[in-house]
């Protein structure tokens, strides 16, 4: 139940991470969506302000520069009103006579200058204050108006404020006016009191004012000259009315400049190239956003808005807190519902888990009740049907364990009493397990044999040892081989040993069974039988001699009886006597040859050089005889171990018999060549051959086809290949030929 309760727990858990994790995710996007949709609305509001600014500014330049253009009409025509009812010199105008002119012509003030050198003084005024003061720059001004007529006039206008004898005298708008009958110019301007409708028509104030106010967020308008703007540019007045001159000439044409920055200057230069600059700075210690729009009509010229950033802000917060009360919400909602759920699926997990129990300590008849199709049903019915299998199943493996158990003590039983002794080595050479007739045969106890490499060959045969554990574990098979071990007293023993790789089941060896056999007792009994042998063949190499002695002697003894009872020497019976004597020699030379061990001194000798002499030896009689030899010998080594003499009595007298066998000529092959580190030497004649019942017997003591001869040559030379470890063959087919293989074993450094 805790287990289940735990399980619970940690899908609930698992759930509301999953979904946690989830609704972080969306609080990050939207989070990081609103920002970016905020700031693409704000840049989209800013740049519609700018629009509706620039459509202002321009609608306010046509406005200002109709009412400048009617304010000049009317100071021209007051001027000329004035050139009228003023004298023509200036020393005959009064103070008195310019209030009265003024007055009527309905100025705010009227002075009379005349030149002083390069410079202009103002000889007499309406303002006591303004006579004495000197300007060089007054008269140049633009030229406004000629009469087409007569051009004995000029008339400009001059600046909209102007600072007077140190007096800061705001003037609204001021003209000058001369003709070629006054010695004198007329002075005409207009306070800023008589201005306040033109300048309310104007004016740029009004509009931007309205528009901070119906948006609060605005906190800063100004115009950028692009060309002037920049350096100490940044401290210059910003005029009071627009016009297409001040958009030109000033480097702040309108607005308010008090959230300025330093790099201000190179965003006006920039926004130039761009269109727009949006910048989110700190300005006074307060977040704000700038904008730089470039305006092209009426001339260019750049709108630089400063809009408050607090705003902003507060509604990403709003927004970020409705998104975690949400979230949080969702959250909670969401872990009542895991665990809830989790309840109600995991209600059948612990039905299963109960049989899950039952059959893991073995009780597998109950079974678990099913009310449900679902997948969790299917599981149960899986379930109940893996018991009922595990069931039937464990009744088979107990079964089969006893069958093993009971075959275990059987082979172990069997190996333990056997009388061969077998022993198990890994790969490495350590002994894993041995039998009681490995304890008795080398005298090492279980204790002592497992777990290490014990020495059980000599040291000569380590290396031959060596090389069959290789080539068992590369798979091949090995037949049993009579060697020599050693037991741990250090006693030498002769055993016949048979071993065998033990696999697993992808079939690589991982273990190799050796089964040892004492051959003492056999090779006693062999020892015995060869002596029985021996004797035997000596009894019948005594027959055979006694038998084939008699035969002469029974001739001489006749012989020697004819020559008594005649008294008269025969000497072809003589002849005959000595032919008799001669064969008794020989078949005692040839016994004596058998019988008597012969001391032998082994040289290494190629046997090609060997078997060359022979043949040289041979090769006169063998044209005699109309036979001829031919030879084939390889290149390779052919060194042997052997008593050269000896040899050459073998390949002489197997070379005549087959001289022999071809009493009408013929042609002997010998050949030889290498197989399997031994060297095989063939002599095949084309004789009449041997029949097959006759080939056994070949060998034996005196039995032979032949007229004259004795049946010990075959023999000789067999005793003389078996003593150089060799074997001897001979292979016959009537009409066809004799075939003799004498094999030898090549010499190893």
């Amino acid at each position: 139940m805790c287990r289940i309760l735990s399980v619970k727990i940690k899908l609930s858990l698992m759930i509301s991470l999953i979904v946690f994790v989830l609704l972080l995710l969306n609080v990050i996007l939207n989070e990081y969506s609103t920002e970016v949709n905020l700031r693409s609305d704000v840049e989209r509001d800013m740049t519609s302000i700018t629009k509706q600014i620039a459509a202002d500014v321009l609608q306010n330049t046509s406005e200002n520069e109709f009412v400048l253009s009617v304010l000049l009409d009317k100071l021209r025509m007051t001027s000329y009103s004035a050139a009228e009812q003023l004298p023509p010199h200036a020393r005959d105008i009064t103070p008195e006579r310019l209030q009265l002119v003024a007055s009527r012509i309905g100025v705010s003030g009227l002075s009379v200058m005349q030149g002083n050198g390069e410079s202009y003084a103002i000889v007499n005024s309406t303002n006591p204050r303004e006579i004495g003061a000197i300007s060089s720059t007054w008269p140049k001004r633009e030229l406004v108006a000629r009469d087409q007529n007569d051009g004995n006039f000029e008339f400009w206008s001059g600046p909209s404020s102007h600072s007077v004898a140190g007096t800061a005298v705001q003037l609204g708008q001021e003209s000058f006016y001369t003709n070629g009958n006054l010695d004198y110019i007329i002075r005409c301007y207009m306070e800023s009191d008589r201005l306040s409708d033109y300048e309310k028509m104007a004016s740029t104030t009004a509009f931007l004012d309205d528009m901070k106010a119906a948006n609060p967020t605005i906190l800063e308008v100004t115009g950028f000259n692009p060309a002037l703007f920049g350096g100490d540019a940044t401290n210059a007045d910003i005029p009071s009315f627009i016009s297409s001159k001040e958009l030109t000439g000033s480097p702040l044409p309108f607005g308010t400049y008090t959230y300025g920055s330093e790099r201000d200057a190179s965003d006006v230069k920039e926004v130039t190239k761009e269109k727009r600059i949006f910048r989110y700075t700190t300005i006074h210690n307060r977040d704000v956003i700038k904008s730089f729009i470039l305006v092209q009509d009426p001339s260019p010229y750049v709108i630089g808005l400063v809009l408050d950033k607090k705003p902003l802000m507060r509604l990403m917060d709003e927004q970020r807190s409705n998104q975690l009360y949400i979230s949080a919400a969702l959250l909670c909602i969401v872990i009542i519902c895991s665990y809830w759920l989790s309840n109600i699926m995991l209600r059948p997990v612990r039905s299963i888990l109960w049989k899950v129990n039952e059959v893991s300590v073995g009780r597998f008849e109950s079974a678990i009740e099913v009310k449900r199709k679902d997948e969790l049903g299917q599981l149960a019915q899986r379930v109940n049907a893996m018991s009922k299998n595990l069931n039937i199943y464990m009744t088979k493996l107990k079964m089969a364990f006893e069958e093993n158990r009971s075959m275990k003590e059987y082979l172990e039983s069997f190996i333990n009493h056997t009388t061969d002794a077998i022993h198990v080595v890994d790969l490495d050479g350590r002994i894993t397990q041995v039998n009681r007739a490995f304890e008795q045969l080398y005298g090492y106890t279980t204790e002592e044999a497992v777990g290490r490499a014990l020495p059980l060959a000599p040291e000569h045969l380590r290396e031959e040892e060596q090389q069959a554990m290789e080539q068992l574990k590369c798979g091949k098979p090995l037949s049993a081989w009579e060697t020599t071990r050693v037991t741990k007293s250090g006693e030498w023993i002769s055993v016949s040993v048979t071993t065998s790789p033990i696999r697993d089941r992808l079939g690589n060896v991982h273990a190799i069974a050796s089964i040892t056999r004492d051959m003492t007792s056999r090779n006693k009994m062999e020892e015995l039988l060869r002596r029985s042998e021996k004797l035997t063949t000596v009894g019948q190499l005594a027959a055979g001699v006694a038998h084939e002695i008699r035969n002469p002697l029974t001739t001489l003894r006749g012989f020697l009886q004819l020559q008594l009872e005649t008294s008269k020497l025969n000497t072809r019976h003589v002849d005959l006597m000595l032919s008799e004597l001669d064969r008794i020699n020989l078949i005692v030379g040839e016994f004596l040859i058998l019988a008597k061990p012969q001391a032998t001194r082994f040289e290494v000798k190629d046997i090609r050089f060997t078997l060359g002499d022979v043949i040289s030896l041979l090769d006169s009689q063998a044209h005699l005889c109309n036979v001829v030899f031919a030879t084939e010998f390889g290149d390779g080594d052919c060194r042997i171990a052997c008593e050269e003499n000896q040899l050459k009595q073998v390949f002489i007298n197997v070379l005549k018999n087959a001289m022999e066998a071809m009493p009408q000529g013929g042609q002997i092959a010998i050949a030889i060549h290498h197989q399997a580190g031994q060297v095989c030497v063939s002599i095949t004649d084309e004789g009449v051959g041997i029949p097959e019942e006759k080939i056994a017997k070949l060998g034996d003591p005196f039995y032979t086809d032949k007229d004259a001869g004795t049946g010990l040559g075959i023999m000789v030379s067999q005793r003389i290949i078996q003593s150089h470890q060799g074997h001897f063959e001979i292979e016959s087919k009537v009409g066809v030929g004799t075939t003799v293989l004498i094999t030898l074993p090549l010499y190893k450094e």
